[in-house]
């Protein structure tokens, strides 16, 4: 089993920056990648970004790519999701999530073990 703590949701104002954070803890073994979804309300879950602690690949969303940028600390088996020029649409709580093997997707169904979420809120 692997625990997965988030950190850094908060409220900001449109144009601003917030930085999640999220560890992993447990049989961190199994782990091939780590990343971020999101869910709007009345929305599906969604896909924002992922980095694989096997040669650090990152990959992420088109959606947001131009705004967010994923990166990884093996040392700590932490994530970090730097978003920038933040939108009122981006609202949404954001999940940390674990894969044990290389998604092809980049869909919730790779991903087997959640955080609880965080908020994030952006206003116009």
């Amino acid at each position: 089993q692997v625990q997965l703590i988030e950190s850094g949701g908060g409220l900001v104002q449109a144009g601003g920056s917030l930085r999640l954070s999220c560890a992993a803890s447990g049989r961190t073994s199994s782990l091939y990648a780590m990343g971020w979804f999101r869910q709007a309300p009345g929305k599906e879950r969604e896909f924002v970004a992922a980095v694989s602690w096997s040669g650090g690949n990152t990959h992420v969303a088109d959606s947001v790519s131009s705004r967010f940028t994923i990166s990884g600390d093996n040392t700590k088996l932490t994530v970090y999701l730097q978003m920038n020029s933040l939108k009122p649409e981006d609202t949404a709580v954001y999940y940390c999530a674990a894969a044990a093997h290389r998604p092809v997707l980049w869909n919730q169904n790779e991903f087997w073990s959640w955080g609880q979420g965080t908020q994030v809120t952006v206003s116009s």
